[in-house]
């Protein structure tokens, strides 16, 4: 019987509320155990692990015809209570490395989703009359590209198993964070 090591969604939920929060950038954040609170759940014996992150996106239109703008604040967030690791079934301290390795990379997927959902805010130009549905449409196409890649990461590693693969996604993950381009804000 082949085992699914990690069985990673890591959802980003949309929740569009209109509140006055300025844009903020959350910072990187490395997972350890502590982010692993949750209960295995029942009848995915195949699981080892799974990680919940969520994108919270807030934001309010401000200005008027050519000048508006969207404030915005974009959070990620590790969801503690409902990720696990199925601590029964880790053998010893490096299965579980690999495995914090492996939802490292998922968690890094949300970051880079965060990261580039705010970066193409600030390029927007938004239309007074029709912010809100393009904000969604915004948040829906960046979601939909980054579902796809925490897809083909668990694909291409197999669920961690395979060890190379595993590898080549860590340095591109390193990479992408460690050149990661700054939020710019876009003055019309």
């Amino acid at each position: 019987m082949r085992l699914r090591f990690v069985r990673v969604l890591c959802a980003a939920g949309l929740w569009l509320s209109i509140n006055n929060l300025a844009s903020a950038q959350d910072g990187y954040h490395q997972l350890t155990v502590e982010d692993f609170r949750g209960s295995p759940r029942p009848g995915d014996n195949n699981a080892i692990a799974h990680t919940k992150c969520s994108i919270n996106f807030h934001y309010e239109g401000a200005g008027q015809g050519d000048n508006f703008k969207l404030n915005f604040d974009v959070r990620l967030t590790v969801d503690r209570d409902r990720s696990w690791i199925d601590r029964k079934r880790v053998t010893d301290n490096k299965q579980l490395a690999r495995i914090l390795s492996h939802e490292q990379g998922h968690y890094t997927i949300s970051y880079m989703e965060q990261q580039e959902l705010m970066r193409m805010i600030n390029r927007t130009r938004f239309d007074e009359n029709y912010y809100r549905s393009q904000a969604s449409d915004l948040f829906s196409r960046i979601h939909a590209k980054y579902q796809q890649l925490n897809a083909n990461y668990d694909l291409d590693t197999q669920n961690m198993r395979d060890k190379i693969q595993q590898h080549s996604w860590d340095v591109y993950f390193q990479k992408r964070v460690e050149y990661m381009p700054p939020i710019a804000k876009v003055g019309y």
